[in-house]
């Protein structure tokens, strides 16, 4: 298990957002993709930012309350995301998952998006490999 990469679990299907993409076009994303976030990048695929559902829901609920229209991503995205490279090891990132950590990173590779890796992802391979967490034995427990 330590030597499977994340270019192994990683989706490289889905599309990324652009910048001036409306926000409303971003949730529509999100939902087909079945995701809670996407990276936002550039035309060259350079990684600009990500945007998440929590990012979406503020933006709507603070356009609507105002009557602003539509948002552009390049408004709400975060513009510092973590990301990973392909030939990082999944034990090695799932290690570093945790309260407060994303649960999309997008996957680079030589300064270009080329995929994203999820929880969702990393622990479905943990299921299918037969990864398990051996339970911790007391002393005297099996005297």
């Amino acid at each position: 298990m330590r030597s499977l990469k994340i270019s192994e679990v990683m989706w490289n299907h889905i599309e990324p957002i652009r910048c001036g993409t409306p926000v409303t076009k971003v949730v529509k994303a999100l939902l087909a993709n079945h995701v809670t976030g996407l990276p936002v990048v550039d035309d060259h695929r350079h990684v600009l930012g990500f945007v998440s559902e929590q990012d979406c829901i503020h933006s709507l609920l603070v356009s609507n309350y105002h009557h602003e229209g539509d948002p552009l991503v390049d408004d709400v995205m975060f513009r510092q995301p973590m990301t990973v490279s392909p030939d990082m090891s999944v034990v090695d990132l799932a290690q570093n998952l945790g309260a407060g950590k994303p649960k999309v990173y997008p996957v680079v590779d030589h300064g270009k998006l080329v995929g994203i890796v999820t929880r969702t992802a990393i622990l479905a391979e943990f299921a299918k490999s037969g990864f398990s967490v051996d339970k911790p034995s007391y002393a005297g427990a099996e005297d």
